[in-house]
């Protein structure tokens, strides 16, 4: 639906934007050294003299050596910038604590206390309006030429205020499939990253219309060309380092603006974050790893694995770890539930005051259905394996099996029946050869 190598219609390619790129040997990872060495060709230092930067980085729900970035590039500018500041880009996830912070930086104690004690560490605050500044509204007619039409509203533009205390930002995070966007990281990382919960649920409910599966690995989405827009509204100087992993090696790195670092990380993202498979499978065990702590994250389980799950099949997220279906939305979710898109167009009037991210995540973990005649039909099951109760699954209209009672190494190597078995889910796209017309 979106090609995978075709930018928006009439912006041209935007890699004359990119400054640096890295990339480690097949099967290598890439080494401290060789990351100093393009944040140094990224980052002039006559360019940053005497300036407040803000470095924004994802939480720690990203496989990324946010760590190791973290510190080369404090390493570089520590001496010619006023102020280094981390602002962690939460969207909606709770905050973390100093010593999560810490840990996601990879530093500890004695060396926040000596040569870190002067960065200041800021957790998002989505929904404290005196947290966030207007910096711009989409209006209708716009927004309904970047959703080819599928919306015709204004969308206010809201941002973390802290972004206009600092002369630069320097934005770091991984390039990844994602069911919202297509692709993660670049601008991102603002939206939903630093952003207010208008533009938030907007574009939320926007990949959600168009379903996760036309949306999931593909770049030039209508998701993505809101979000660059929206990012173009924010006057500060924005610097970035896409990341591509592959597991949890180090693959790549490119820096430069926003929209050319994240493009050109695509491109290998798709070759090392993508498994093509010939066939669907009728049961799918995806276990969860425990950076997803809430069924908000671990639906990327059924995100990713979407595609290959078989008509009638079943999708079990297997996460003994997990007994929150999400700390901030809970109240939310456990009152809508877990249903097809349909079951939400259908009756819009019905839903459209709810936050418009939690139905968006609601048809993501759920799948594909149709809703008729007040009768929902849903394409496969999607069965919680966690610390949460039978009677909370069944209540959001998800299966339940105790978790005690599966073992993963028995869903291994078995899948010529139709059994896939997936040891860390949530990152890795899966796509069939041939997909479906509601897949492809």
């Amino acid at each position: 639906m979106y090609p995978e190598a075709t930018p928006t219609p009439g912006s041209g390619s935007r890699l004359l934007g990119l400054l640096a790129t890295v990339q480690a040997p097949s099967g290598q990872a890439l080494t401290p050294q060789a990351v100093q060495e393009a944040v140094t060709a990224a980052c002039p230092v006559t360019d940053f003299h005497r300036q407040r930067v803000l470095l924004i980085v994802p939480d720690h729900t990203r496989t990324a050596p946010v760590g190791m970035m973290f510190k080369a590039l404090h390493h570089h500018l520590q001496a010619v910038v006023d102020q280094f500041d981390v602002l962690i880009a939460l969207g909606t996830h709770p905050p973390m604590s100093e010593a999560a912070i810490l840990q996601r930086l990879e530093i500890n104690p004695a060396e926040r206390a000596t040569r870190y004690a002067a960065v200041r560490f800021h957790n998002h605050e989505w929904d404290r309006p005196d947290a966030l500044r207007q910096v711009g509204t989409l209006a209708a007619g716009e927004i309904h030429h970047l959703t080819e039409g599928r919306f015709a509203l204004d969308v206010p533009v809201e941002v973390n205020r802290r972004l206009f205390e600092y002369d630069r930002l320097i934005i770091v995070g991984p390039v990844l499939p994602h069911e919202v966007v297509g692709f993660s990281g670049g601008n991102k990382y603002l939206f939903p990253g630093v952003a207010g919960p208008r533009i938030l649920d907007f574009f939320h409910w926007l990949g959600a219309v168009i379903t996760t599966p036309k949306i999931i690995g593909h770049r030039w989405t209508p998701v993505r060309r809101v979000i660059d827009r929206a990012a173009a509204l924010i006057p500060v100087p924005k610097l970035c380092f896409s990341i591509v992993m592959e597991g949890d090696r180090f693959a790549g790195l490119f820096a430069g603006t926003a929209e050319a670092a994240w493009e050109a990380a695509c491109g290998l993202s798709v070759e090392l974050n993508v498994v093509v498979k010939d066939r669907p499978y009728q049961t799918i065990l995806a276990c969860a790893p425990a950076m997803y702590d809430e069924i908000w994250t671990a639906g990327k389980c059924m995100y990713k694995l979407e595609p290959v799950l078989a008509d009638g099949g079943e999708l079990i997220i297997y996460a003994p770890h997990i007994r929150e279906f999400s700390v901030t939305h809970g109240e939310h979710i456990r009152a809508v539930g877990y249903h097809c898109r349909d079951f939400f167009v259908k009756q819009w009037d019905r839903y459209k005051d709810r936050p418009w991210g939690v139905l968006a995540h609601s048809t993501h973990v759920r799948g594909q259905g149709t809703f008729h005649r007040r009768v929902e039909r849903l394409r496969a099951q999607v069965t919680l394996a966690t610390a949460i109760p039978e009677a909370a699954c069944r209540a959001v209209n998800l299966g339940y099996r105790d978790p005690a009672s599966l073992r993963p190494e028995d869903f291994a190597d078995r899948e010529r029946e139709g059994v896939l078995l997936v040891p860390k889910a949530g990152e890795v796209l899966y796509r069939l050869r041939h997909p479906p017309e509601w897949a492809a």
